[in-house]
Order: C-alpha cells, then sequence, then structure tokens
C-alpha cells in the first residue's frame, strides 16, 4: 500500500481498482461523527428491554418468542458482512459509508413506528372492536405487523452497523484508533442508557395522553411514546453524523474496472476466507460461538425474566398479574440501564486490561464472570419461587432482597458485555494483520459465527423452557453451564496475543 500525505489528505488504495482520500480530522468532529451510534443503540436498547414481553400480550407465547429474534442472526449472518464489502466498494458522491448509514437509518425509523403502533393497526385491520381494557383475547393481526416491524428493525440495524464501525476507521486514521474506540463506546452507552431509562419509564402515557387509544392502553402507550422519542434522537443524530462526517467520494483508478461487486460474489468473497483463514481463527472462531450461545439467552429473556420470575407476574393473566409484570419488564429496563453504565465504564479499561494481562485472560475472565452471573439467576428464580406466597400485592411490589439481588446481577454484568462487544473482534483484527488477510472479511466470518448461535438459541431457548415448565430457568442454566466450558475452552485454545497489539487493532470491536 502506497500512502502520499499532501495538505492533510491521504490517498490510500483499497482494492477493486479505487482509492481512498482521506483528510484527518479534529477530534470534536470525530465525537460528532460517532453520533450515529447513540442513535442507533438507542433504539437496540428498547428492542433488547420491551420487545420480548410486549409481543406476549399481543398472544405470542413465551415458547415461541424467542422464534421472533431469528431475524437478528439471519441479518447478521448475510446483510451485515454484505453491506459491510458493498460500503468498501461505493462510489457515492456522499462516500463509502453515509449512504449505506442514511438509507439504514431511515428504515429503522419507519419499522420502529410499525412497531409502535401495531396495536393500532391490528385493531384496524380487524382484530377486535372491544377496548384494550376489557379485551383479553390474542391480537393476531397486531402480532403479524409487529413481528414483520421486529424483522425490518433488526435488518436495518444490522443495515447500518457495519458501515458505521467502518466510518469510524476511516475517519480517525492508526493514529486515533484508541481515541475512535473510546469515543464510539461512550456514544454507544449514552444510548443504552437513554435508552433503557425510557423503557424503565411507565409515564409516557400521562405525558402524551393522546397515545392512548382503544386498541393501546397504559403499557401500549408507554411503548409507543418510548419509541417515538427514539425516532425523534435517532434523526437528530444521522443529521449530525452525516453533515459532520465528511467523506471524499472514492475514486476510481484510471482504466481499472471494478469486480465482483454482485451480491453472489461478496457472499463468495466472504465463505472463501475459510479456506485461508490466519492461524489462531479457528479456535476464536469456537470460543466466540460458545460465548455467544452463553449470553443470547439473556439477551432474549432478561426482562421477561424479571417479569415473571422476580415479579410473578403473566402477561396474558389478569389486570394484576399484567400490571405486575410490567412493573417487572420496567425494573429490568432499570437493570440495563446500570448494566449500561458499568458498560460504558469498562469500555476505557478494556484496552489498559488487555494490555496488561493479554486479551484470552480478559475473555476467559469474562466468561468465567457470565457463569456465575447465570448460574445466581437460575438461584434467584428458585428462591424468588421459593418465598412467593401468591399476594397479588407482594408480586407487584416484589421481595425487596430479591429485586436488590436481581438488579446486582443485571449491573454486574456489565463488565462481561463490554468484553463480548470488543475482545473477540480486536483479536480478530490482530490475526488478520499478523496472517496478512483481509479485516473485513475475517470479520465478516467472525460474526457468522457470532449469529449461528443465536439461531440456535432463538429456535431453541423457547421449547427448552417449555419442556420442563419452569419459565426461563432451564435457559439461564443452560447459558450457565455453556459459559463455565467457554471459560476453560478459551483458557486452553485461544492464541496466545502480545500485551501491546491490542491498541492498534482494539477500535474493529464494537457491536
Amino acid at each position: 500500500m502506497e500512502v502520499e500525505t499532501m495538505k492533510g489528505v491521504e490517498n490510500m488504495e483499497v482494492g477493486n481498482g479505487g482509492t481512498e482520500q482521506r483528510r484527518s480530522v479534529s477530534m470534536f468532529r470525530l465525537i460528532l461523527s460517532c453520533m450515529v451510534a447513540g442513535g442507533v443503540q438507542y433504539g437496540w436498547a428498547l428492542q433488547l428491554s420491551l420487545l420480548t414481553p410486549y409481543v406476549q400480550t399481543l398472544g405470542l407465547p413465551h415458547s415461541l418468542s424467542s422464534i421472533m429474534w431469528l431475524c437478528g442472526p439471519v441479518a447478521g449472518f448475510l446483510v451485515q458482512p454484505t453491506v459491510g464489502l458493498w460500503s468498501d466498494r461505493c462510489h457515492s458522491k456522499l462516500g463509502r459509508r453515509r449512504p449505506f448509514i442514511l438509507v439504514g437509518c431511515l428504515l429503522i425509523a419507519s419499522s420502529v413506528l410499525i412497531i409502535g403502533f401495531s396495536s393500532d393497526i391490528g385493531y384496524a385491520l380487524g382484530d377486535t372492536k372491544e377496548h384494550c381494557s376489557v379485551y383479553t383475547g390474542h391480537r393476531w393481526k397486531a402480532a403479524i405487523v409487529y413481528v414483520a416491524g421486529f424483522w425490518v428493525l433488526d435488518l436495518s440495524n444490522n443495515a447500518v452497523q457495519g458501515p458505521a464501525r467502518a466510518l469510524m476507521a476511516d475517519l480517525a486514521g492508526p493514529e486515533k484508533v484508541s481515541a475512535a474506540n473510546a469515543i464510539f463506546c461512550t456514544w454507544m452507552a449514552v444510548g443504552n442508557i437513554l435508552g433503557y431509562s425510557s423503557g424503565a419509564s411507565g409515564s409516557w402515557h400521562k405525558w402524551f395522553p393522546f397515545l392512548n387509544t382503544r386498541a393501546c392502553c397504559a403499557a401500549c402507550a408507554n411503548l409507543k411514546g418510548a419509541f417515538l422519542i427514539a425516532v425523534i434522537f435517532l434523526l437528530i443524530c444521522l443529521s449530525v453524523t452525516v453533515i459532520c462526517a465528511q467523506e471524499i467520494p472514492l475514486e476510481s483508478k484510471p482504466g481499472v474496472k471494478d469486480e465482483n461487486t454482485g451480491f453472489l460474489d461478496l457472499l463468495k468473497d466472504i465463505f472463501g476466507a475459510f479456506k485461508s483463514l490466519p492461524p489462531g481463527m479457528p479456535s476464536v472462531l469456537l470460543v466466540t460461538a460458545l460465548t455467544w450461545i452463553s449470553w443470547f439467552p439473556f439477551i432474549l429473556y432478561d426482562t421477561d425474566w424479571m417479569g415473571r420470575e422476580v415479579y410473578h407476574g403473566n402477561p396474558d393473566g389478569t389486570a394484576a398479574q399484567k400490571d405486575a409484570y410490567d412493573r417487572g419488564v420496567r425494573q429490568g429496563a432499570f437493570g440495563l440501564l446500570l448494566n449500561s453504565i458499568v458498560l460504558g465504564i469498562s469500555s476505557f479499561i478494556i484496552d489498559p486490561l488487555c494490555r496488561k494481562l493479554t486479551a484470552r485472560i480478559v475473555w476467559v475472565i469474562s466468561n468465567f464472570s457470565v457463569f456465575a452471573a447465570m448460574a445466581a439467576i437460575s438461584i434467584v428464580s428458585k428462591w424468588s419461587v421459593d418465598s412467593y406466597r401468591g399476594s397479588i400485592q407482594d408480586a407487584i411490589n416484589a421481595d425487596p432482597r430479591v429485586r436488590a439481588v436481581a438488579l446486582f446481577i443485571f449491573t454486574a454484568l456489565g463488565f462481561p458485555l463490554a468484553v463480548l462487544f470488543s475482545v473477540p473482534f480486536a483479536v480478530t483484527a490482530q490475526l488478520a494483520a499478523r496472517g496478512g488477510r483481509g479485516q473485513g472479511l475475517c470479520t465478516g466470518v467472525l460474526n457468522i459465527f457470532i449469529v449461528l448461535p443465536q439461531v440456535v438459541i432463538a429456535l431453541g431457548a423457547g421449547p427448552w423452557d417449555a419442556l420442563f415448565g419452569k419459565g426461563n430457568l432451564p435457559a439461564f442454566a443452560l447459558a450457565s453451564a455453556f459459559a463455565f466450558v467457554c471459560g476453560f475452552t478459551g483458557l486452553f485454545i485461544l492464541p496466545k496475543l502480545s500485551k501491546s497489539s491490542f491498541r492498534s487493532s482494539s477500535l474493529a470491536g464494537f457491536h
């Protein structure tokens, strides 16, 4: 690669007959250019905390709710690496990354509105003519609209993630990679904190009474209000990023024709990387898959667990049981808010910790932490069920000791979550650089081993829980076992990388 710098502009060959021009950016402009990460993460936080519980109020049973999340793995398997490679070769006047970020964010906003108004749309399509305060049956048309919006949301999230990460790498350059790492993760933490705060609030229907309709009562109106604010915040963040991230369009080299730009060619590039993985990469893929198997049950059921096992609510039960469940979901969102604060703080110490202990040891410590947390969740579930005496007042308030321990577990999981979102990608970047392979392709392969475990859990978690008839307890117990196995597997097979090399590749590690 030949690099020529003149008047603050770098000309860099990027393959496929293209030349990227990149001018150095100030730290302030870099901060503003990262802002879209906060907007996307705001909606993602709401999706994680509210959508699994809410779809059960429309009639989708708990045993099938996990299947709704299949879109994420499918999108991650196909959309994210494909869009990432397409953006590498984009010759738009807006630059390589911003067109994909712009279209993806507009699709996110549209899908969020569809989800928020799914009950009203289902009502208009004939689900029922009864008021939501008295109707207790299924609302299948609303559920179908909801799931369709959910899938579009996941596809759009994945379409934005790859180009947004690549944009930061483009703007920062190797000399500012650590700063970009901290800035990007800080925006993600800000988005999480705002999103979970929004989800934990039960007052949207009071602040915006027009959200209450015959088809959409308090819990539904709260979700609707939270998502409307998410759309406004996302559009603000998108506008700032598009304006401040002044990409220089990718220039074609004279006389050279772009090749391999079709969809099948892109997939061929991704799967072709399996044939020439750098040394140590297969063990990273195995540990990554085991790590995600241990994590995904929590991602699916965190707030649902709080509503069912801690508050003893039921989204399909009586009005009092629904109220208890809704309180538990909001308390779970508050726990995820605390989790995000720890995640944001931990993100600043992952880099020095990996340089001191090595990324392998930090990853192993993280997996054993997840084992302890998932085992603790299983114990808390048993404790909560045994101490519950059936009083609906006890359910609404929850045992304060059980609630405190549950919130502590949610909070403590912030550190291993920071590791999950950074270390596997950073290790992959190091191995790709050491082996002379393209980081984009290696990251695409890594993403496949992230989404395949999600498919397994999404298909199996609900039926697994139903088999034992124990709510969410079986899924968390299985997650604990996988985290324990993963900890020892990582300790013995992960490659030993130099402590000093983590800094140069740490930007790659954002989810």
